[in-house]
């Protein structure tokens, strides 16, 4: 599933790279969604990338957490796997706009793309089963997935009250909640998993 999806948002972008008009009419842009309700942007923004840069490293983080992610969901899922990847994926697209979709309402202005929502929520869910393997940060420094979830959280949190850069944290910090979440909310009994882990630390 993580190479459908990948495959699929790849597609979309470089056409939109092409098709200017494609950003326009499918990006996130929370006055058209709520006064014009054109709700489709608030999933399909999730398949369109700034450049090639963006798309290029939300696909690389999507294909090594997507790939190990998919291994979990089989296991603990078993036939749900590939329903339950989905429902992770894009209901990460969707909850990770809510916050700007109400902060951004009256901004006519103000657009949005890219899976980054969703890819954190995936990486984020990966966390979840296995908290205490080690993330490559900067791809060189190893520390372990809790201490990286916890630095990313609050990394997300202040530079989205901050508002310095042209990057949505705000849907990195929602999307990677939600993917944290998930999990509980499919098996509730998952959390005690996690939590033995984390006393094992």
């Amino acid at each position: 599933m993580t190479i459908i999806i990948i495959a699929i948002t790849a597609l979309i972008s470089i056409a939109a790279f092409k098709k200017v008009e494609l950003l326009y009419k499918y990006q996130f842009n929370a006055y058209q969604i709520v006064k014009r309700n054109q709700w489709y942007r608030i999933f399909t923004y999730g398949f369109l990338h700034a450049n090639w840069d963006h798309l290029l490293v939300n696909m690389v983080v999507l294909f090594f957490f997507g790939r190990v992610l998919e291994t979990y969901f089989n296991y603990y899922f078993g036939a749900s796997a590939v329903l339950y990847f989905i429902l992770l994926y894009v209901g990460a697209l969707v909850f990770s706009t809510l916050y700007d979709l109400r902060k951004h309402r009256e901004h006519y202005h103000y657009n949005a793309v890219g899976a980054s929502g969703a890819t954190s929520a995936v990486v984020f869910a990966a966390i979840f089963f296995a908290p205490l393997e080690k993330i490559y940060f900067m791809f060189f420094i190893p520390i372990p997935g809790i201490v990286f979830a916890i630095g990313y959280l609050y990394y997300s949190y202040y530079m989205s009250k901050k508002n310095l850069d042209n990057i949505g944290h705000s849907a990195h910090f929602y999307g990677a909640l939600f993917g944290f979440l998930f999990p509980i909310l499919i098996k509730p009994q998952l959390f005690s998993l996690f939590l033995k882990q984390i006393l094992n630390f």
